[in-house]
């Protein structure tokens, strides 16, 4: 397989305005990747499935010839990724490559081909590319979806709540998180462009995703790695924001100072810390966090950095990371059994890692959160609290109602 990767003019490429049909996509704040097509698709199941594309990736680039004149993260060969949060989950884990990718960062804009594919819908990629009359997402309009309760009413969530808490109490553990979930019928012919393009406008500082019908605007990076260096956003500790501007900054304020949420946030950050030390000569973490405001909630964030000291590829050192204590809790052994015990329904892709990796081992992968799987004709989005001591059952229902916000809103 023969991979190109060739540089294009200078100049913004709209590229959530450049999606196919189908996308592959991973941007943020208008950089990133989108992809055309499947060049090569592999796919696992089960508790080996990183160990299993690991391995099945190194083989596809191995037997790849490659020319890159770009050289930047992201160029060269490269596979979109979507792994299932649990072990036991139906849903399959897949690394995709694209038959065409079109790449932006930081100015510079690329195009990489597979085996000599084009652009579908241009000969001339660069002309496709920088003229924005000729965007491929249809501008007719589509009726408002509705999503609707799933196998996770909300009554039954905060029973699931109240059960997690009697959990606690009793020692079993500090914190677990719980989802719920809501589905909508979208019918089979279901155009995810327009969704993708409202996420990407409303929620440009998250990472906006599109993989094998794993979509969303996630705020939180689970993992990136680049030129031996690795980094983590963590993100624990939600509130609402405020109509009136003052009251909003207060709302910021009062959440750094919250015991409730800096006792979740701490068991997320401590758990990304300790898995990352296996593979870095120094794990550093901002010694308190900040709080960070997206258009319907408020976050405690963390940023983490390390030093690998081994060469291990990003889907290696996601493999050790997940599920951090932010997506599923402490100690995270007996929080897994506890999220299988009181979720009913299998969360399949979501909160588990969503990104992309090169051909040699970097890449960046964010959770798969504020988000849905479209299958079948089916959109199933869910969101989820972290519960700990002081967590209120009721509260923690309508902080789910924030976090399907974006995806309840970009389907209107």
């Amino acid at each position: 397989m023969r991979v190109v990767t060739r540089e294009l003019a200078d100049g913004q490429i709209p590229l959530i305005d450049r999606l196919p049909a189908n996308p592959l996509t991973f941007i943020r704040f208008g950089d990133g990747l989108v992809g055309w097509g499947e060049a090569v698709r592999l796919a696992a199941s089960g508790a080996d499935r990183f160990e299993t594309l690991s391995k099945a990736w190194q083989q596809v680039v191995d037997s790849c010839e490659v020319s890159d004149s770009v050289k930047l993260p992201g160029t060269g060969l490269i596979a979109f990724g979507s792994i299932a949060f649990a072990q036991e989950s139906a849903a399959q884990s897949v690394l995709i490559v694209p038959k065409v990718l079109l790449g932006s960062r930081d100015g510079r804009n690329w195009i990489t081909t597979v085996d000599n594919h084009e652009l579908p819908d241009s000969q001339d990629a660069s002309r496709s590319l920088n003229d924005s009359s000729e965007s491929s997402i249809p501008a007719a309009a589509r009726l408002p979806i509705e999503l609707k309760s799933g196998e996770q009413s909300r009554a039954g969530f905060k029973s699931s709540v109240e059960a997690a808490l009697k959990l606690i109490a009793e020692g079993e553990l500090e914190k677990v998180v719980l989802a719920r979930d809501l589905v909508a019928d979208v019918g089979q012919d279901f155009d995810l462009r327009p969704t993708l393009k409202k996420l990407a406008t409303s929620y440009e500082s998250c990472w906006v995703y599109s993989v094998d019908g794993t979509f969303g605007a996630s705020p939180e990076l689970l993992v990136r790695s680049e030129h031996g260096q690795v980094s983590a956003r963590v993100l624990a500790g939600t509130a609402g924001r405020g109509t009136d501007p003052e009251v909003d900054h207060a709302i910021g304020e009062a959440l750094v100072g919250s015991h409730k949420n800096l006792a979740e946030h701490s068991f997320a950050v401590d758990s990304m810390v300790r898995s990352l030390e296996p593979f870095c000569n120094s794990v550093d973490a901002d010694s308190a966090p900040f709080a960070i405001a997206l258009p319907n909630v408020w976050h405690l964030a963390s940023d983490v950095h390390g030093v690998l000291s081994q060469n291990a590829s990003v889907l290696e050192i996601a493999a050790a990371i997940h599920p951090t204590a932010a997506v599923a809790g402490t100690p995270r052994r007996k929080v897994l059994e506890v999220i299988r015990q009181l979720e009913p329904f299998d969360r399949k892709r979501y909160a588990g890692p969503v990104g992309w990796i090169g051909a040699n081992g970097d890449g960046e992968w964010a959770i798969a959160l504020r988000g849905a799987q479209l299958e079948h004709g089916f959109v199933h989005a869910f969101a989820g609290c972290g519960i700990v001591a002081e967590s209120e059952p009721e509260s923690e229902a309508s902080e789910t109602e924030l976090k399907f916000k974006p995806i309840v809103d970009s389907l209107s």
